[in-house]
């Protein structure tokens, strides 16, 4: 019988799940008595890179802890929900109280098992009037503290985006896919997500922005309706909604490879194009 992870092994094992999970690898493979994990080769196709060396191989189980596949990959058998009708264009004017009638209807939410971990429904922030909005996977630890979405670590990566397209946050819209802190930061299950995208959709749209932002996987899966790599995804425009979907990396995943940044400013760029935006010169 092989031996238990210890809690280091374990977070380490996590973290580097959570890395691959975010730059959209979800297919992987064992070949026993290692643990191999998953890369992309040029043609985007998903394939064995390479073994995790890091760790002994006596240590590791015979099969990965059940945490970690579902932290990491989006159970391909089980049915993504489908979006409902696009509606008509709300006006301006009245965005903002169609948002908060979305917010009533949500409530002291109980819909799907996240909400017993919860402190805060984190719901939105933002402008209705944006022209440009963000959707991330879901809440962490400093928005399910504070009610906001992207106030912690990643959330200054990510204002700091913003603030190099010329913009200021607070005129995006900026929002996720789930409402409630997932356990240990995990991935949303299918059915969590699915319930709570329901109401992402109507705040969409509501506001009705030129350009959507999917930041990394999980958020790209649920708006685009499929499972695919994320290099399979970026550098290009997507029509969702009425809207143009662009899909880049999460910056917490931004935050653990600095490396990807100019990969990530390059789909900034795509978004600047389509909003006529120009970068601020540097001083």
């Amino acid at each position: 019988m092989p031996r238990a992870l210890n809690a280091a092994t374990q977070a380490a094992l996590a973290e580097r799940m959570r890395f691959y999970r975010d730059l959209g690898l979800t297919d992987f493979y064992r070949r026993p008595p290692q643990i191999v994990e998953a890369g992309i080769v040029e043609d985007e196709t998903v394939t064995v890179a390479q073994s995790a060396a890091e760790l002994p191989p006596a240590q590791l189980p015979a099969a990965p802890p059940r945490f970690f596949g579902e932290e990491l990959a989006i159970n391909p058998k089980k049915v993504l929900a489908a979006p409902p009708p696009v509606p008509s264009v709300i006006p301006v004017a009245e965005r903002a109280a169609a948002l908060q009638l979305i917010r009533e209807d949500i409530g002291d939410c109980t819909r799907c098992a996240l909400h017993k971990g919860r402190n805060k429904i984190v719901f939105a922030d933002g402008s209705p009037a944006a022209r440009l909005m963000f959707v991330g996977e879901g809440p962490g630890a400093d928005e399910d503290a504070q009610g906001l979405p992207f106030v912690g670590r990643a959330g200054q990566l990510l204002n700091n985006m913003i603030t190099a397209m010329g913009i200021k946050r607070e005129e995006c819209y900026i929002a996720n896919i789930v409402k409630c802190r997932p356990p240990g930061n995990r991935t949303p299950e299918p059915d969590e997500a699915n319930t709570c995208s329901q109401f992402l959709f109507r705040q969409i749209d509501v506001v009705r922005p030129q350009v959507l932002v999917a930041l990394g996987a999980t958020a790209a899966t649920y708006l685009l309706g499929a499972r695919q790599p994320l290099a399979g995804l970026r550098g290009r425009v997507h029509a969702y909604r009425g809207t143009s979907l662009i899909v880049t990396y999460h910056p917490a995943f931004l935050l653990r490879d600095p490396r990807q940044k100019k990969e990530a400013w390059a789909d900034l760029q795509i978004a600047m194009k389509e909003l006529g935006l120009k970068a601020p010169a540097r001083s």
